[in-house]
């Protein structure tokens, strides 16, 4: 099975995170954020993994360490569960309509982490989430997981809807690129061979 477990712990967060690449769309999240917690259930039912996160941070200062620390051990367990990515799509994008919003995320899990993030709200705050470190979320994942991660809102009132929309595009999009080829043959989809 396609599975990791990381653990990440500093003087700012203490994270835990398991993963089943090959789930179905079972969700345990606990992290101080409310709606985080709605977006990670939401991010996982999509995808079809299995997740199940423990999450607690300095939220008291900001919730700039804990989206990005998230982001960081959440991509540590695609890139531990992937493994030397034999097999798999690689890529994948989606586009998701969220009632009058429009989303769309593409990903590569070529080796070299980039975040491309065209996004605007309106509002400091969705929720209990601050939507200015949503972006530090998205850049942990990049880095962690080496990949490359383009996420853009083409249209949208709501804020609620844009990140809603953003985050299940986003699993869309993993999942696509994470699913086996079987016209892969095993193989890495490289012309290097290899994903370095």
């Amino acid at each position: 099975m396609r599975t990791a477990e990381v653990t990440r712990k500093t003087r700012e967060t203490d994270i835990s995170v398991k993963l089943n690449l090959d789930g179905s769309g079972k969700a345990d999240i606990q992290t101080p954020i409310g709606f985080l917690d709605h977006m990670l259930e939401t991010f996982t039912r999509h995808g079809m993994f299995d997740l199940e996160v423990r999450c607690t941070g300095d939220t008291q200062v900001d919730q700039h360490h804990t989206l990005e620390d998230l982001g960081m051990v959440i991509g540590q367990a695609f890139n531990e569960a992937l493994e030397d990515c034999k097999g798999i799509r690689r890529a994948g994008s989606f586009v998701f309509p969220m009632d009058e919003s429009l989303s769309a995320v593409a990903v590569d899990f070529g080796g070299r982490p980039y975040l491309i993030y065209d996004v605007e709200f309106k509002r400091q705050m969705c929720g209990e989430l601050d939507t200015d470190v949503i972006e530090d979320f998205f850049g942990g994942f990049s880095t962690a997981s080496k990949s490359n991660v383009a996420v853009r809102v083409l249209t949208g009132r709501s804020d609620h809807h844009k990140v809603e929309g953003v985050f299940k595009a986003f699993a869309r999009a993993l999942r696509d690129a994470t699913e086996i080829d079987p016209r892969a043959e095993g193989e890495v989809v490289s012309t290097k061979g290899v994903i370095d």
